[in-house]
């Protein structure tokens, strides 16, 4: 059997049951992960960020101090509302509801973010964010990958699917930064100059 990118209706039935199911609000992980993160971006200030699977939006209002425009998406519509309610007041960040990579923005940015998006990826699906990624990344442009490493049922196991991320822009993209943590693998990478 072929492998499937998990579908928005997925995600939809998650959040009908539990408005943050992965306790991304209340997690130590997800704090720690967090953090990891937005320290990884150093003191860069972006004027165009995108974040893929932005879910409740926690993520979100910490990337939105470094940058003057931030575009968030997600396929779960309750979500992207709770999303909007935790980046109240922070009028550069805009959301919408988008099935990457089948949809993708017209429009360039100078971050991409991809945390704990691309295990719900089939291969294929992974060459094409990686691809579209690229094509919508200015010249001097910086990509954040965060995955966890488990496993955990889904389409492409973390490890993999940053791998194959990475294989598929190995002509454009050079790894700035990697963070191997024993629950989750962190990576920054940049142009090739």
């Amino acid at each position: 059997m072929r492998c499937k990118s998990l579908e928005p209706s997925h995600f939809e039935a998650i959040y009908s049951g539990h408005s943050d199911p992965w306790r991304y609000a209340t997690s130590k992980y997800e704090r720690r992960k967090y953090s990891a993160t937005i320290e990884a971006l150093g003191r860069r200030k972006f004027q165009s960020a995108f974040e893929i699977g932005c879910s409740i939006g926690i993520l979100t209002r910490q990337l939105a101090y470094q940058c003057q425009s931030l575009l968030a998406v997600d396929v779960a519509e309750q979500a992207l509302a709770r999303a909007e309610r935790n980046c109240k007041g922070l009028s550069h960040v805009n959301f919408d509801r988008m099935q990457v990579p089948k949809q993708w923005p017209s429009k360039a940015f100078d971050l991409i973010v991809l945390s704990e998006v691309l295990g719900y990826f089939c291969s294929s699906d992974i060459c094409l964010t990686a691809r579209e990624t690229v094509s919508s990344l200015s010249l001097e442009g910086t990509v954040l990958l965060v995955q966890c490493t488990g496993g955990g049922g889904y389409p492409t196991e973390g490890d993999q699917a940053i791998d194959l991320f990475r294989a598929t822009c190995v002509d454009v993209l050079e790894v700035d930064l990697i963070r191997q943590e024993p629950e989750y693998r962190l990576e920054l990478l940049v142009r090739l100059k």
